[in-house]
C-alpha cells in the first residue's frame, strides 16, 4: 500500500533564527574577498565556519593591481588570509596547504612553482613559504620585505606597517641564501643597516625603511 504524500506548509519549515545573520556575514565576506570561483570558495568558507577555523576572508576589498594580467593569482590580501589560517603552526602539511590554497581559488600551478622554488617536502616551513609568497608579489628582495611588513604588521590601517627586526632578518637571510648570487658582504651590510635602523625604532622595522634600500 503506497504511503500517503506528506504535505508541507510554511509552519512546518523551521528556519534557524541565526540563518539570516550567517547569510549576511557570508555575503559581506564574499564581497570583500571577490573569489574567482564563488562555489569553490563558499565550500571552503562554510567548512571553516563549521569547524571553527579561520575563515578564508580578506580584511578588506583589494583594488586590482595595474601590472597584474589576471585576477586569479596570489595577492597581498590572499597571502594575508593564508597567513592567518596557517601561521599558528610553524609547519604545514603540503596537503593542508593545497586545500587552503584551492579554497581561495588560487591556481595550483602557482603553488607548485613556489613549492619547487623552495624545494619543500611534505612538511613545509610556513615562514619560508610565506617569504616566497611575498617574493611572488614583488620581484626584488626589498619589495618582498615591503610586502612582508604590510601583511604581518599589527599596526592599524595608515600606520607605520612595522614588524620586529628578527622577522625581517629571518626573511631576508632565507631569501638571500636561496638566491645564491648575493655576496656575503652585501648580505652583512644589509643586515647591519636593518639593525642600526631598528635600534632607533624600538627594535622594529617599518615598510618606509626599505624605500631607500
Amino acid at each position: 500500500m503506497p504511503l500517503p504524500e506528506t504535505m508541507y506548509c510554511s509552519q512546518q519549515i523551521r528556519i534557524p533564527p541565526e540563518l539570516p545573520d550567517i547569510l549576511k556575514q557570508f555575503t559581506k565576506a564574499a564581497i570583500r574577498t571577490q573569489p574567482h570561483d564563488v562555489l569553490q570558495w563558499a565550500a571552503a568558507y562554510f567548512s571553516a565556519l563549521s569547524n571553527g577555523e579561520t575563515l578564508p576572508v580578506k580584511d578588506r576589498l583589494e583594488m586590482p593591481v595595474a601590472t597584474q594580467k589576471t585576477d586569479t593569482g596570489l595577492t597581498p590580501g590572499l597571502l594575508k588570509v593564508l597567513h592567518k589560517q596557517i601561521s599558528p603552526k610553524e609547519t604545514v602539511l603540503k596537503e593542508e596547504l593545497l586545500t587552503k590554497w584551492k579554497g581561495l581559488c588560487l591556481p595550483t600551478e602557482q603553488l607548485e612553482t613556489i613549492l619547487e622554488l623552495g624545494n619543500f617536502d611534505e612538511q613545509i616551513n610556513w615562514m619560508q613559504f610565506f617569504a616566497l609568497g611575498c617574493s611572488a608579489l614583488g620581484g626584488t628582495i626589498t619589495s618582498t620585505l615591503k610586502h612582508a611588513c604590510e601583511i604581518l604588521t599589527e599596526d592599524p590601517d595608515g600606520g607605520a606597517a612595522q614588524i620586529p627586526l628578527e622577522v625581517s632578518v629571518k626573511l631576508y637571510t632565507y631569501l638571500a641564501e636561496l638566491d645564491g648570487d648575493i655576496p656575503q658582504e652585501e648580505t652583512d651590510r644589509f643586515l647591519l643597516s636593518l639593525q642600526e635602523t631598528a635600534a632607533k625604532q624600538n627594535g622594529m622595522i617599518r615598510v618606509a625603511d626599505f624605500s631607500c634600500k
